[in-house]
């Protein structure tokens, strides 16, 4: 099955503006871009066809053709990262068997990830798109709440059902447990990993559906195909010892590079 991987970039996000643009310091000192760091996650990728960013904006198609990347110019209309996916994918001629949005503010995230997200939805012909669900140990689901605490929208948590798919996603800490855990503890809670794989025609649904009021409340994207009774494969993903969090504020930039020095990644 034909698979192409779109990185949405756009320039106006209302808590990091340019956030395409800022700059990460890796390991050795090397500072790179989050959409470059982002398209070179993408490449590591195994059996992937294509890697696009889709962008509306000339600043990040210029920087993103500097350093290599196809640029594919989208709609500034585009409410989101789903919707520039698919304008993308029909610009390209709506040929790819799956479609991966690895979105760009998630330069940590490992080739596995999405290797087994493209995998777990091609076994469940069911399933019109698959999303990646992380167990968070104790250090992980101590940040969010951390976050949660000083008023910062950090990561968004997930819940499944025993068939794996999903029946709500949140930026709140769901579900609630009035347990503590120890950094190493396993957690009931799961951090979604901010990487689609869509089925064409699921994608070419999508932008027609009216925002409902979810996606309205929580600002995610993935509830539009909740609210419209289409179902999610959450695949369940292993860290195998690597950190993962996604830029959402500048304040998580030196969380990140801490991260990254921590696991040698440059």
């Amino acid at each position: 099955m034909s698979v192409l991987i779109v990185i949405p970039a756009r320039y106006a996000s209302t808590r990091y503006p340019g956030k395409p643009l800022a700059e990460l310091t890796g390991a050795t000192g090397q500072k790179r871009t989050l959409i470059e760091r982002s398209w070179r996650a993408a490449q590591g990728v195994a059996g992937v066809d294509r890697v696009v960013v889709a962008t509306d904006d000339d600043r990040i198609r210029q920087h993103a053709e500097s350093f290599g990347a196809e640029v594919v110019m989208t709609a500034p209309e585009c409410a989101n990262g789903t919707e520039r996916c698919a304008e993308a994918h029909a610009a390209l001629g709506d040929g790819y068997e799956i479609v991966v949005n690895l979105q760009g503010d998630a330069p940590l995230t490992p080739h596995w990830f999405v290797e087994e997200l493209v995998a777990g939805l091609r076994t469940a012909p069911d399933m019109g798109l698959a999303t990646p669900v992380l167990r968070c140990d104790g250090s992980a689901l101590n940040s969010l709440l951390a976050d949660r605490k000083a008023g910062r929208v950090g990561g968004t948590t997930a819940v499944f059902a025993s068939d794996q798919s999903a029946l709500y996603f949140s930026k709140e800490v769901i579900p609630y447990t009035s347990s503590s855990y120890a950094d190493v503890d396993a957690t009931p809670v799961f951090h979604h990993v901010g990487v689609y794989a869509y089925r064409p025609e699921a994608l070419r649904s999508y932008p027609s559906w009216s925002v409902g009021p979810l996606e309205t409340l929580e600002g995610l994207e993935q509830l539009r195909f909740l609210e419209n009774g289409r179902r999610i494969l959450c695949v369940e993903v292993e860290a195998r010892g690597r950190e993962f969090w996604e830029l959402n504020n500048p304040e998580d930039v030196p969380k990140i590079e801490t991260m990254m020095r921590a696991m040698n990644l440059d």
